[in-house]
C-alpha cells in the first residue's frame, strides 16, 4: 500500500507562483512514475504533469508548458510542481499520482493523494 500526501496549495493572484509538494509513503520501491492531475469545477480529471521515477523524463500538458516545472527527489519519495505565471484557469484541486509496477497483469496500480485546492484569482 502507498500513501500520498499532497502540501502547498493555497489562494493566490493571477502571475503568482505556488510549489506543491507530495510525498510518497509505504511499498513504493516499484515506483514508475508519479505526477499532478488536476480537476477544476465541472470539468473532468486531467493529467497536468509527470515525471519517470527512472531517468527523470517529464511530460508536460500544453496549457502548462513553459509555466509549470515537475521534478522529483527518489531518496525522499517526493515530486514536487513548480508553478509559475498562474493563471485563473490553473484553479483546480491538483492530486498527486503515483503509478506503481507490480508483478502480475495489468503490470501497474495507480494511488492518488486527497487533492490540494489552488485557487488563482484575476
Amino acid at each position: 500500500q502507498v500513501q500520498l500526501v499532497e502540501s502547498g496549495g493555497g489562494s493566490v493572484h493571477a502571475g503568482d507562483s505556488l510549489r506543491l509538494s507530495c510525498v510518497a509513503s509505504g511499498r513504493t520501491f516499484s515506483t514508475y512514475t508519479m505526477g499532478w492531475f488536476r480537476q477544476a469545477p465541472g470539468k473532468e480529471r486531467d493529467l497536468v504533469a509527470a515525471v519517470a521515477w527512472t531517468d527523470g523524463s517529464t511530460y508536460y500538458t500544453d496549457s502548462v508548458t513553459g509555466r509549470f516545472t515537475i521534478s522529483r527527489e527518489n531518496a525522499n519519495n517526493t515530486v514536487y510542481l513548480q508553478m509559475n505565471s498562474l493563471k485563473p484557469e490553473d484553479t483546480a484541486v491538483y492530486y498527486c499520482n503515483a503509478d506503481l509496477l507490480e508483478a502480475t497483469h495489468p503490470y501497474f496500480r495507480a494511488y492518488w493523494g486527497k487533492g490540494t485546492l489552488v485557487t488563482v484569482s484575476s
